[in-house]
């Protein structure tokens, strides 16, 4: 594997396809982060510190959450990158889940499944909510609230 190549991480070519039919499942992304930082990384930070990093990274989505959806404008220079931050908490995440032995599929399905049962009515019957749209209006290169 040459650790200098970001494909060398990945056992199937297809993975990296945009084709979401093709993407990566949980279970073979945490591969993929593991395999990048026990090379290029050499070794996972302490759980500590990668919660650290977690908070930094949310904190990254918030700051581009609130120039694009909030009052605030992006500075001079700044950079309009969702997709980059919420990969970056993805990638942290998996990261944690490594390090702590968390099968994240096997979560996933848990905690789906949890809401499911616990939830089955509770929104539905919330006068507070009305039917949302499943899939947003605008994506990213089309959105009228980027600067």
């Amino acid at each position: 594997m040459n650790k200098h190549d970001p494909n060398s991480f990945i056992n199937n070519d297809a993975v990296m396809s945009s084709d979401p039919a093709v993407s990566p499942t949980l279970a073979e992304a945490q591969a993929i982060v593991d395999r990048w930082i026990t090379s290029v990384g050499v070794t996972y930070f302490s759980p500590l510190t990668n919660m650290a990093v977690l908070a930094e990274e949310v904190g990254e989505v918030a700051r581009v959450m609130a120039r694009r959806y909030g009052d605030q404008s992006f500075k001079p220079g700044e950079k309009d990158s969702l997709a980059d931050e919420l990969a970056d908490v993805l990638w942290v995440v998996m990261a944690i889940a490594n390090q702590t032995g968390v099968d994240l599929t096997k979560a996933f399905a848990e905690n789906i499944d949890k809401k499911t049962r616990r939830d089955a009515q509770r929104h539905r019957l919330n006068p507070k909510l009305s039917p949302m749209p499943t899939k947003p209006a605008n994506s990213d290169s089309d959105n009228p609230h980027i600067h």
